[in-house]
Parts: structure tokens; sequence; C-alpha cells
């Protein structure tokens, strides 16, 4: 397969106006992050997690495509560290792909992650869920079998929240976005900052 520059591609006036419309938007996002609402959510989720791993828990998190991503690096961020070494954070990802492809092999998709909270799962840890559309089977059938064994829930959402709306015990819901990545741009910037606040109630950075 050839491919070619179209016209407008080659349009540098476009291309500008193009990238400054992503940064407006992007930026316009992130500043929901500023909303009381929000601003809570960070910092009563950053003091869970810390009373948490103080207890002796565990941080559990999931979210498929780009939020499984965005998972992989949230957990990344407390096993290894942010702004300061200290030590180890317990947080596990769910995206083993050998547990994945058996489970929605031999049960449905829609339960890879609730297999992953079973098999993992404790009383007193916190289970993470990241679905933009709120609408994932998968996370929402997880919701359910962390509620049931006694984890404390956060749910990161976007667009309108979808049938996870109102399920976790702790929210951040971004709206006014019709596509995943401005949602989940938020998203990584409220998981940063609540990983800095995490680092800080424990380490003192």
């Amino acid at each position: 397969m050839q491919f070619s520059l179209t016209q407008t591609s080659a349009s540098e006036i476009h291309i500008r106006k193009r990238v400054e419309g992503h940064l407006e938007s992007a930026l316009s996002v992130i500043e929901q992050l500023k909303l009381e609402s929000h601003l809570s959510f960070i910092e009563g989720v950053a003091k869970l997690l810390a009373t948490t791993f103080i207890r002796g828990g565990k941080v559990i998190v999931a979210g498929n495509g780009g939020s499984l991503c965005d998972a992989a690096h949230f957990a990344e961020e407390l096993t290894g560290f942010f702004c300061a070494k200290r030590q180890a954070l317990p947080a596990i990802v769910l995206s083993e792909p050998g547990h994945i492809t058996c489970t929605a092999n031999d049960m449905g998709y829609e339960w890879i992650f609730s297999r992953g909270v079973e098999a993992h799962g404790k009383h007193g840890d916190v289970f993470i869920g990241l679905t933009t559309s709120g609408n994932s089977a998968s996370i929402l059938r997880a919701f359910e079998k962390a509620k049931e064994m006694g984890l404390s829930t956060v749910s990161f959402l976007g667009k309108d929240g979808g049938k996870a709306k109102g399920v976790a015990d702790h929210e951040l819901l971004i709206t006014g976005c019709t596509t995943s990545d401005r949602a989940q741009e938020a998203h990584m910037c409220a998981m940063h900052i609540i990983i800095d606040l995490v680092e800080m109630h424990l380490f003192q950075t």
C-alpha cells in the first residue's frame, strides 16, 4: 500500500490550527480537575491508598485498551517510584496475557478482570477501574466482585459516566469528551498527582 500527503495535510496553516485546537481541548479538560469535587477525589484517593499500604493492603488496577496502558502506568509508578526513591508499594495491573486470553476464551471477555480481582484481592485492598465510556462490562463485573469481597473501589470515568456512574466508592468523571483521549489525559494527570500525594503521606517527600 502506498501513501501520499493530501492537499489539506500539506497546508501549514491548517496543521497549526489543528495542533492549537488539540491543545486548547486538552487544557480545557485538565481544567476540570480544579473543580472542588475533583480536588476532593484526588486528595481522598491519595489518603485511601496511603492508608491501605500502611495496613498491609495493595492496589489492583484494570482498564481496556488505552485505559489498560494508563492502569499499567499507574501501577508501575507505585511499584517503582515517582518523584523520590523509596520503598516499593504493592500494586497489580490486571494485564497478564495468559490470564486474559484463558478467561476470555473459556468464560467470556467480560469476566477477565473480575477473575483477576477474585484471584488477587482481599478485604481491605483497593480496586481501581478505568473506563472512559463507563460501559465496559469487564470493569463493571470487576467492581461487583470487588464490592462482594470487601475491597474499596475507585473509578476513573469519561463522557457521561455510563453504567459505572455512581458504582464506585470514589469516582472521577471527566465530562465533555466525545473521544477517549481527552478523558485519559485528565485521568493520567489526576493519577500522577495522587501518586505524588501518596509519597508525601508515606515518605514525607
